[in-house]
């Protein structure tokens, strides 16, 4: 019986020593599990002033917006549409440069400085052409993506932006999961928010150019809030629609202002913030920040 209990007992101990690696294993994951899951995505909404053709004066406000974001601990600023040479400018088409190029490669420097992921939008001169773009660049300075604008709305300058294509519209992988740029009115038409939803993004980063005339104050950003909630939702991912404040300076829509207002919404359609209205802010957002674990990849 006394030789028995022994076989047993060590039979008990070579079991234990074999599952021990799988119960250490396990243990691992679910401390990794935990710890993903709650982690924590500090982003910053970059309400910026933007002034018609001030190059200089707009990176100047953008850096000052990466000064504080930078102090603040966070890992992403978010700018506005044409945050260098102001939306629907027809002097951009004398004054942008491609991308890569000069305006990008100071925003590059900029990000290598403050060590942040940059979402930005800015008018792209391409030859001939003139394109309202956004792009997105980790901390290096790297381009990791560029979306050009196709709901153009060809009726506020002369000559228009050119339109971008459906290639356009995509997500990146990122050390923060699988971003995506859009930008303002591409977020109306159905058919582009329904590619990105195809994409599966993990955060959706949307520069606007949110303009109305100064009657419709403050009751037009209800519009931007319904809207970013809207395609938040749809796209079942956080996403922050970031706005500037300003005066639009030239062709039909001379005099209608940008009221502020940004929105960060999260992946239920829901409003976590909306920045200040009519007045330049830097808040930064806590996000969830979980790797997504789709096996999709970006066509």
């Amino acid at each position: 019986m006394v030789a028995w209990s022994a076989k047993a007992m060590n039979l008990c101990g070579v079991m234990a020593w074999g599952l021990l690696p799988k119960l250490l294993l396990a243990s691992f994951a679910a401390l990794f599990l935990s710890s993903v899951a709650t982690a924590k995505l500090r982003v910053a909404v970059c309400q910026i002033l933007v002034i018609d053709g001030d190059r200089e004066g707009n990176f100047r406000r953008i850096e000052y917006a990466l000064e504080a974001t930078h102090a603040q601990h966070a890992q992403i600023a978010t700018f506005p549409e044409s945050s260098i040479l102001g939306w629907e400018n027809p002097d951009a088409h004398t004054m942008a440069t491609p991308i890569p190029g000069g305006d990008s490669d100071r925003l590059a420097a900029l990000a290598r400085k403050y060590s942040l992921m940059i979402a930005i939008g800015l008018d792209e001169k391409d030859g001939g052409r003139l394109y309202d773009s956004a792009i997105l660049m980790d901390k290096t300075g790297k381009l990791l993506w560029k979306h050009r604008k196709l709901n153009v709305l060809p009726e506020l300058m002369e000559p228009p932006y050119s339109t971008g294509t459906r290639d356009d519209i995509g997500v990146v992988e990122t050390e923060f999961g699988r971003i995506g740029v859009i930008i303002c009115a591409d977020t109306f038409v159905d058919e582009y928010a329904q590619k990105v939803a195809s994409l599966k993004p993990d955060l959706m980063l949307v520069p606007y150019g949110w303009a109305a005339k100064v009657e419709e104050w403050p009751a037009h950003e209800k519009d931007l809030e319904r809207l970013v909630c809207s395609r938040a939702k749809l796209w079942q991912c956080p996403t922050i629609g970031t706005d500037l404040v300003g005066e639009m300076t030239h062709g039909p829509w001379k005099g209608r202002t940008y009221g502020g207002a940004s929105v960060v919404a999260d992946a239920t359609g829901n409003v976590l913030e909306v920045l200040r209205d009519r007045d330049a802010e830097v808040r930064v957002v806590e996000l969830t920040a979980v790797q997504s674990k789709r096996s999709e990849i970006r066509k």
